[in-house]
């Protein structure tokens, strides 16, 4: 029985797993380092009158200092169940590095220490970039777009059928004007009123944030083990391979999109070699990526003074492919949110029967064709072979 220490994990265990679990949903990382007038510094840039964007970013809801008090006062040396322990001291690692980062923001200190939270770009994940930008045609892109609330309808259309599984499911979607494209913060789906999205891009992105970002939240918040509600350490590498095999099991991997992909990785690259932002920009027109798409490519990458953490999208889905390769399952991996490389700490505890079953399943990974598509990631060398030549 969970809560018996007898036999499970004990009260006194989940009352530092609980609290790291609210520590971690006061920090909005992602959202405080992303600038609040990416918009407005689009334009300038792109016309010519500023060289370098200078952004302005939110002041963070949690102050960083009182988080970091509050996360010294954790009793992590008296967790006794020695898995949970293990996990607990990853994650209250990384919640320092951001609480450090958000105090960087602006410095040459926030890149070293992203380079340290989500690592550089090897020479590997850097050739296959490579290979990937050369070789992939992406025609005509993008084609029809989608403005946010066409993006909003087809969200929230996704949202209410997992009510049907779960009527109190507290997932939901929203647009504002303060965001930078689309992204998951806790149980929201958070889209920037200026959005503009590829209509053939809609139902895979759909899939991407709701059916694997929405989806782990919902599972992972419904665990003894809160943490993996709001992620463990370096969860996010594997949540982004996840997500971008959700677009490839719903069959909407776009060759623009894998190219995308590649352009962040050799824009991450670019960064740490020294680039500036007008100098990764240009790069990235040479290598055929429109002005528009390239110039939100190199803010992600060099937003707060240098985010490297658009390298792990390629990453993550590469080494979830050699997990595939190798007969892994993804099971698992849609309990919570957390690496590939902690699956073996997570089965403990559900072999163990300490993690409740999932309480959602992705709609996406429902479709017999899902599976025959994601036999097909496991088999192949090439990743321009699952794009299916989509446009």
């Amino acid at each position: 029985m969970i809560g018996d220490p007898s036999v499970g994990l004990s009260a006194e265990d989940l009352a530092v797993d609980h609290t790291l679990a609210m520590l971690s949903a006061g920090i909005r990382f992602i959202l405080d380092v992303t600038p609040v007038d990416a918009e407005e510094q689009r334009a300038q840039f792109l016309a010519g009158t500023v060289e370098e964007p200078v952004f302005s970013y939110r002041e963070p809801d949690a102050d960083p200092d009182v988080v970091d008090a509050q996360l010294d006062q954790l009793a992590l040396d008296q967790v006794s169940d020695p898995t949970l322990a293990d996990l607990l001291r990853g994650k209250h690692r990384e919640m320092k590095l951001q609480l450090e980062m958000l105090r960087a923001r602006g410095t040459d200190d926030f890149r070293q220490l992203s380079v340290e939270l989500y690592g550089a770009v090897g020479p590997t994940l850097r050739a296959q970039a490579e290979d990937l930008l050369a070789r992939l045609d992406v025609g005509g892109q993008p084609g029809d777009m989608l403005t946010a609330a066409e993006f909003l309808a087809l969200a929230e259309a996704e949202i209410e059928a997992y009510r049907l599984d779960d009527p109190d499911v507290g997932i939901h979607a929203e647009v504002r004007p303060d965001v930078s494209g689309v992204l998951v913060e806790g149980d929201t789906l958070l889209i920037s009123e200026a959005a503009s999205i590829a209509a053939a891009r809609g139902q895979a992105l759909v899939q991407h944030e709701v059916g694997t970002h929405l989806v782990t939240q919902v599972n992972g918040a419904g665990q003894p083990v809160r943490t993996l509600g709001e992620g463990l350490a370096g969860y996010d590498e594997s949540q982004e391979g996840l997500a971008v095999l959700a677009e490839v099991g719903c069959g909407g991997l776009t060759p623009f999109r894998l190219r995308q992909l590649a352009a962040r990785v050799l824009t991450v690259h670019r960064m740490l070699a020294g680039a500036s932002f007008r100098q990764a920009h240009a790069a990235l027109l040479e290598d055929g990526v429109p002005a528009g798409t390239a110039y939100t490519t190199v803010m992600r990458v060099y937003r707060s003074g240098g985010l490297t953490k658009d390298a792990i999208y390629l990453r993550g889905l590469l080494d979830l492919r050699g997990h595939l390769a190798e007969g892994g399952s993804l099971d698992l991996l849609f309990l919570g949110k957390f690496a590939l490389r902690d699956l073996p700490l997570v089965r403990d505890l559900h072999e163990r029967g300490l993690l409740r079953p999932a309480r959602l399943t992705p709609r996406w990974l429902r479709d017999p064709r899902a599976i025959t598509r994601l036999r097909e990631v496991a088999e192949t060398d090439d990743l321009t072979t699952l794009t299916k030549g989509l446009g």
